[in-house]
């Protein structure tokens, strides 16, 4: 479960609501492509935009439609312990088979309140946890790598989304513990998992998933000759893309581009400037996709 090209899925909206329909269609997508796993409602599936009860609605559909096909890694973070804690006990009601956690945003603990804090959620539910270490989301409140070591030693906390960007944060913690790392960035999963990652939380498999699982088969085989060629390929379309606006801004329009989605996103995220939209339609059509 939590090894390989497992996607960040996106939250599609219709008319200001979820488009359950597509949400559909998108999973559907994902389970013929061969992703190892969905994480819905994370940062690119616009978490921060949706009511508790369509946060509580996008889990148990994802959960659902599944149908066991495919595990499914929820977003249930939050920066209240006692909030994290009452999402992740529904992701668990609902058959979800682990959650992701963010660090608390917003109030900036120090490492003794972050251990505390994934330590609440590990003991009072018993579901995977798998740590979201993101400081530039949280206001620079991140895991350093011995409390993520820390962390490990508790039963439930079985890997790390390491989406800091640093090749020395990702080797400290193989150093000192053996959780699983996984990558957050998709332009630095190659590098990521040649220090010991296992695997990514892609944005760029929500566009070519059969791609990012093509890329991450040959990177847990240990080819890293032809995964680097994948990684080259991928790479100029992550960077082209992501690189545009803040995720999901690029990614929701480069889907609507292609017709996967309908073309919307929720304030206070607003759509790709025209500028932007030329560019994204070239980084789309070098790929080959347009």
């Amino acid at each position: 479960m939590f090894k390989g090209s497992m996607v960040a899925i996106v939250t599609p909206f219709k008319n200001n609501q979820v488009d359950f329909t597509c949400l559909e269609k998108l999973i559907e997508m994902h389970a013929e492509a061969g992703t190892d796993a969905l994480v819905p409602v994370g940062t690119t599936g616009e978490s921060p935009t949706l009511t508790n009860a369509e946060h509580k609605k996008v889990i148990e559909f994802v959960v659902k439609k599944s149908a066991g096909r495919l595990p499914v890694i929820a977003g249930a973070g939050s920066n209240s312990t006692q909030e994290a804690v009452e999402l992740t006990e529904f992701a668990s009601s609902v058959g979800a088979d682990a959650t992701l956690q963010v660090c608390p945003y917003y109030n900036k603990p120090t490492q003794e309140g972050l251990y505390k804090h994934f330590e609440a959620i590990a003991e009072n539910v018993d579901l995977p946890v798998v740590l979201y270490n993101i400081p530039g989301r949280t206001g620079g409140s991140g895991l350093s790598p011995e409390t993520i070591a820390k962390l490990s030693e508790l039963k439930n906390v079985v890997a790390v989304k390491e989406a800091t960007g640093s090749m020395d944060q990702a080797s400290k913690i193989k150093s000192l513990c053996d959780i699983t790392i996984l990558s957050g960035d998709d332009s630095l999963t190659l590098p990521l998992c040649s220090v010991g990652g296992e695997g990514v939380i892609s944005v760029a498999a929500n566009i070519v998933p059969k791609d990012v699982k093509r890329f991450m088969d040959f990177v847990q085989e240990g080819d890293f000759a032809s995964a680097r060629k994948w990684h080259f390929k991928l790479f100029e379309l992550s960077k082209s893309m992501l690189g545009l606006a803040t995720n999901p801004i690029p990614v929701k329009a480069a889907m609507a581009m292609l017709g996967m989605i309908e073309d919307e996103i929720r304030l206070p995220m607003t759509h790709l400037e025209q500028e932007s939209c030329g560019k994204l339609k070239q980084a789309l059509s070098d790929y080959g996709l347009l």
